[in-house]
Parts: structure tokens; C-alpha cells; sequence
């Protein structure tokens, strides 16, 4: 499927202004944090950002978590544009997931950050972050829990007033994609259970060494309770023996 038939390209505008520097609720509060305490007084060499967008954590690897080398790579030309302008120094490329155009080994750390939700052939796509890790390197994925990909665009039930009463769930072994629309953004999005991603990810020879489901820690404050009554993102370390 291509990024017009997904959504991506004619979303590319709205999706780098919803992102600002520093990115977005999700990203400032919950996982970028997550993140730099999993990465804390760690070093790695070379790192792959699949589906890197405008680029924003690739620079954030080089700035905060100071990578010697960052490569993205992403299949949306106009995202790619937005962050080779932002980092002209930066490596950014054409490519898709499901084919890295890279030999085996090349990365020490592989991230793919809120990227598996939009990728239709995943099993192809964990098979190939897995054969670009180097063995004893990491991949690390974020992403959104598989209760709130089943829930579609209508996850919170509220009541007469507009308040936020509970999540429902529905749907939630069937594998499907469904368009999310928001802020200007339409994207399509595919729903897998849990157990579909961690089959593959050990099927394509990692080990599982962390898991967190990352409170907020700041942020508009009835953003964040409503974000830690239901915490929809997690984050995954996987090893490559």
C-alpha cells in the first residue's frame, strides 16, 4: 500500500505541525522519558530509526542519548523533506520497513517508535529490524497497547457532559485497519492483538529483556490522569542473541 492509498503523504503537513520540537503529549510526557532511563549511561554506535517522520527522535538520539551515528528511514517523501531540512546533516532516507535497504548487522540499536501500527506486512517488517540488529544489539519499540488499537477512534465512553467515564473494547482479536482521524491528520491504522506482535518477535529469534507501560509525568494535568487511568502506550526492549 502506498503513503497516498495510507494517508501519510497528504497528512505529512498536519502531522509535523502536531509535532512541533519536541513532539507530542505522548512523546514529551510518557515515552521520551521512559526512554532515557532505559538508555541511561548506555552507549551505542549506530542506530536505525524506522519510520524516523520528520526526524524528530533521530535527533534526539544525537542530542540526548548521543549516538555516534543515526540513520532514518521512512517511506513518506514529505516527512522525509521536513526533517532533512531541520537536520541537514542528518542521514535520512527513502525506504520501507519491510525492506531495509541495509546488510545484516548494520545497527547495534533498531527503533521503531509508534511505527507498527501503520505497517500492513509486519511480519515481514519485524523479520527485517530483526536481521539489521547486530547480534547483542537492541531493538526498541514503543507502541500503542493492542486494547486501545481495538477500541478504534471512539475509545472513551463519556457521559451527557462530555465526561470521560471508561474505555471500551471491542473487536480485539480480530486483526483490522481502521482510519484515525485527527487535528487535521487522517491516517490508516491496523489493530493486532498482543499476542500476534510478541509471536513474531520471538519467532524471528529475540529475546524479550524489557517491558513497561510508562506513566505521564507532566503535561496539562487532566490529560495526564485521563492518560494514567488508561495507559495506552508501552515500551519494549528486545535482544538479538
Amino acid at each position: 500500500m502506498s503513503n497516498v492509498e495510507n494517508g501519510w503523504s497528504q497528512s505529512a503537513p498536519a502531522w509535523v505541525e502536531s509535532q512541533g520540537r519536541d513532539g507530542d503529549f505522548n512523546r514529551q510526557f510518557v515515552l521520551d522519558p521512559a526512554i532515557d532511563r532505559l538508555l541511561e549511561q548506555r552507549s551505542f554506535q549506530r542506530a536505525l530509526d524506522v519510520g524516523c517522520g520528520e526526524g524528530r527522535f533521530c535527533r534526539r538520539l544525537k542530542q540526548h542519548q548521543k549516538v555516534t551515528s543515526v540513520t532514518g528511514i521512512d517511506p513518506t517523501e514529505p516527512l522525509l523533506a521536513s526533517a532533512r531540512s531541520r537536520d541537514p546533516a542528518g542521514d535520512y532516507r527513502f525506504a520501507q520497513a519491510e525492506a531495509l535497504p541495509f546488510p545484516d548487522g548494520s545497527f547495534d540499536l533498531v527503533v521503531s517508535y509508534f511505527t507498527l501500527i501503520d505497517i500492513a506486512d509486519i511480519e515481514t517488517a519485524i523479520n527485517e529490524m530483526a536481521r539489521v540488529t547486530t547480534p547483542g544489539g537492541s531493538l526498541l519499540i514503543a507502541n500503542l497497547n493492542s486494547f486501545i488499537t481495538a477500541c478504534g477512534s471512539g475509545a472513551w465512553v463519556r457521559d451527557g457532559a462530555g465526561k470521560k467515564k471508561f474505555v471500551q473494547v471491542d473487536t480485539y482479536l480480530t486483526e483490522h485497519a481502521e482510519w484515525q482521524e485527527w487535528r487535521g491528520i487522517r491516517i490508516l491504522n491496523y489493530h493486532r492483538p498482543m499476542s500476534r506482535y510478541m509471536t513474531l518477535l520471538l519467532q524471528a529469534g529475540l529475546h524479550l529483556v524489557r517491558f513497561e507501560e510508562p506513566p505521564a509525568i507532566g503535561g496539562p494535568p487532566e490529560t495526564r490522569d485521563a492518560y494514567n487511568r488508561v495507559p495506552y502506550a508501552h515500551l519494549m526492549e528486545w535482544k538479538k542473541p
